[in-house]
């Protein structure tokens, strides 16, 4: 049986979210955006409504849900065109520590990270170091009972608003592979020698906080380490399908958001005194847009449902992020297209959506390398 998530139990979880966002952060959206980030509250107030880690077990502070609760969350949030990193912190870092922390670390950390009292980032890439992981250069080097971690991130999400970083940093640099020299280290706000760098400026996502890390001499405990030393790549490895997941999911929920007020647009905007959904060319335009978005739909929901149930779909999923984000950016430009010249206006919502649906198929993996990693998993 397909996975429904738009019945029972899914259906009030969703109507639930949906008026949290009508309520909490649409209104406030456009405001978060000129002042480029979200307010710590707005965090609080998801924390308190079960909209946070909605999967962590109920001794932590969770509903004890499954993931499927969490693809609710993205898609309506794209839907919404409202890009708060609610999937980021929730479904991309916080897992880390489900998966690799101690007791002792899970009973510190996850309660703060479904209350909204904690928010998490992952800092992996560096100034010089992108998709290569194992080339990072921060290094992490143990000193009696802490580590002490020199080195630069960049591109962090949530970086200004986090409490808690995921830092790779290099363990043992003359590994070889080098790969196998990497660790996971957790740096809590406020750790001497921990420092924001600046807070970047994009072409999208203006209110997501995006910014460069710091580490000058920054000791922390050698109990900050999630998994073992050394294995940090291989955790990275692991929690990946996951997170191009997520992506996937919120580039499609962007894509049926800019159609489905595209077509509105062109039933009502005339030119030459007939609607602009009426010329043959732009019919058949928006009925590509949709055949590509249905596939997206159904691709995706299969993967969801095989990721639920364990299965490894490394191969598949790299083909819908890759896909799936590509198709977005193609929807967004036929989209303003559609528009005219008030697609060129901000005042119109697909001005916004097309500059912020273009990071899509660069972060988390740009659309070159999943194809690499196709082309390995086929032996290719």
């Amino acid at each position: 049986m397909a996975l429904d998530l738009n019945a029972g139990d899914y259906k009030i979880f969703r109507d639930a979210f949906k008026r949290f966002l009508q309520a909490e952060i649409i209104p406030n959206y456009p405001r978060w955006e000129k002042e480029g980030i979200i307010p710590r509250e707005v965090w609080h107030k998801a924390g308190d409504n079960g909209f946070l880690c909605p999967w962590v077990e109920e001794e932590f502070g969770g509903a004890g849900a499954g993931f499927e609760y969490s693809v609710i969350i993205t898609e309506e949030l794209a839907r919404a065109g409202t890009h708060v990193m609610f999937p980021l912190h929730s479904d991309i870092v916080v897992p880390y520590i489900h998966s690799y922390g101690t007791p002792e670390q899970k009973q510190k950390w996850l309660p703060g990270c479904v209350s909204g009292d904690i928010i998490a980032a992952v800092a992996m890439t560096e100034p010089d170091t992108g998709s290569d992981l194992a080339a990072i250069r921060t290094t992490a080097v143990r000193d009696g009972d802490e580590y002490v971690i020199n080195g630069a991130k960049t591109f962090i999400s949530s970086g200004i608003l986090a409490d808690l970083v995921i830092v790779a940093c290099k363990t043992d640099p003359g590994a070889n592979p080098p790969h196998r020299g990497m660790s996971l280290i957790v740096v809590e706000r406020d750790t001497p020698g921990f420092l924001r760098g600046r807070k970047l400026d994009k072409m999208g996502l203006q209110s997501q906080d995006t910014s460069e890390l710091i580490f000058t001499d920054c000791r922390v405990p050698a109990g900050n380490i999630l998994g073992r030393e050394n294995a940090g790549f291989t955790c990275l490895m692991e929690k990946l399908q996951q997170e191009r997941l997520v992506c996937s999911v919120m580039a499609q929920g962007v894509a049926e958001r800019m159609l489905q007020y595209t077509v509105e647009y062109c039933r009502d905007r005339k030119i030459f005194g007939r609607p602009v959904a009426s010329f043959q060319h732009n019919s058949f335009k928006i009925v590509e847009m949709a055949t590509e978005i249905e596939l997206g739909r159904t691709f995706l929901y299969q993967l969801v449902e095989k990721h639920l149930a364990g299965e490894r779909v490394v191969k598949e999923v790299s083909m819908a992020k890759w896909w799936i984000t590509e198709m977005v950016n193609r929807v967004a430009y036929h989209c303003l297209q559609l528009h005219g010249g008030y697609g060129f206006c901000d005042e119109y919502p697909i001005s916004r959506d097309f500059r912020d649906v273009r990071i899509f198929n660069i972060f988390a993996g740009t659309t070159e390398v999943m194809k690499s990693i196709i082309a390995k998993e086929l032996g290719l």
